[in-house]
């Protein structure tokens, strides 16, 4: 049998109506490879699933099923397009060691980064901008350390995450996007460049087949292939119910560090990660200490989380911003609060809020109260 003989029998199997992991995994631990399936009768086929899908595993694939395959195939003819099953000597060893790995992966790009040490980073679709710059600079430091940067592809920390690690001083580690469609589609359509800049520097992975669109509840299946793919996750910024927290969840299960950067008290997404640092997840202020937890070299690169240009302390910056960047603090603070604290003018106050909003210094929430991005 050749090897696209092979892999079209995998492809048919996982394309089957009613045939989801678990199920394959049965049928594979009786039979072994998919062609043994295929090739047994209906009545040994029904000692493992049920009559109805005993009936078609036993008979010819339809044309939906024929048709996927031929596409698939041709599309693996491309550079850096491939399909893993559990049958490749390549299929990331990992994934192996969850309870519940994907018989089949589609894989575009670099897919030997799915073998390096990896460290997942997770967190709010709707960051706040410190945030974003959190994630991406942590990524930035942890890719040029070495490490993989595994996330979602998903808009906010993850998006941050893939482009930090993507940047020019990251050059050791590259990213992996986990994503809930097929590889052929890009969800959200917002990144489909950052997809693209993915599968040339970095590698996209997808247990669901080419043309699957992004259902709801395609997205938290993928993330223990997130977790499942890394050595620890690392939560950047989640409310109480975000999804983030299944990552998490996830990663502990499979015997993972759980990492959280804590924040203000006040601020919705910092509950989720102070919520997992209660339950034992590891305060972590720096990518370094993610390091040294991997027990990677020490790196050289300077970390810095707030905006590198018009530092707070600069000659340019005005007697009015300093104060009201002093009485802002860390915590989200209210425009009237702001005009107690420093005796200025509301007019005063207001358009140095729109000049700090402006150069990324402090950012306006959701609730119209302000943030100093320190």
């Amino acid at each position: 049998m050749t090897h696209t003989e092979g892999l079209a029998d995998w492809l048919r199997l996982m394309l089957t109506e009613g045939v989801g992991p678990q199920t394959a995994r049965e049928l594979l631990s009786h039979f072994g490879l998919p062609e043994n399936i295929f090739g047994a009768n209906y009545s040994a086929l029904q000692k493992c699933v049920n009559e109805k899908l005993a009936l078609t595993l036993s008979s010819a694939p339809d044309d939906r099923i024929r048709t996927q395959i031929d596409a698939t195939l041709e599309w693996c003819k491309h550079a850096g397009n491939q399909v893993l099953t559990f049958a490749d000597a390549h299929y990331p060893s990992s994934l192996l060691t969850i309870a519940d790995p994907p018989p089949v992966l589609y894989v575009k790009g670099r897919a030997e980064l799915l073998t390096r040490k990896s460290i997942a980073i997770v967190g709010s679709r709707n960051a706040t901008l410190q945030g974003i710059q959190n994630a991406r600079r942590f990524a930035q430091v942890l890719s040029a350390g070495g490490l993989t940067v595994v996330s979602g592809l998903a808009l906010g920390i993850d998006g941050a995450a893939h482009e930090g690690a993507l940047s020019e001083i990251a050059s050791e580690g590259s990213t992996v996007a986990v994503t809930g469609t097929g590889l052929d589609l890009v969800y959200p359509a917002k990144h489909r460049e950052l997809a693209h800049q993915i599968a040339v520097h970095g590698c996209l992975v997808s247990e669901y087949p080419l043309g699957t669109p992004g259902i709801a509840s395609n997205f938290p299946r993928r993330n223990r292939i997130i977790s499942g793919l890394s050595q620890g996750v690392l939560v950047v910024e989640a409310a109480a119910q975000s999804g983030s927290l299944i990552t998490a969840r996830s990663a502990l299960e499979q015997g993972r560090d759980v990492f959280a950067i804590p924040g203000s008290i006040h601020s919705p997404l910092s509950k989720g990660c102070h919520q997992l640092i209660r339950q034992g997840a590891k305060l972590v202020e720096s990518a370094q200490d993610i390091l040294e937890e991997f027990h990677v070299p020490h790196t050289p690169l300077k970390e810095k989380f707030s905006p590198p240009d018009n530092p707070v302390n600069s000659a340019n910056t005005s007697a009015i911003t300093n104060q009201l960047l002093n009485a802002a603090g860390h915590d989200p603070v209210s425009v009237d609060e702001l005009v107690m604290r420093t005796g200025l003018t509301m007019a005063e106050v207001q358009a140095s809020l729109l000049d700090l909003e402006l150069s990324g210094r402090i950012e306006r929430l959701a609730s119209g109260m302000y943030q100093a991005l320190h």
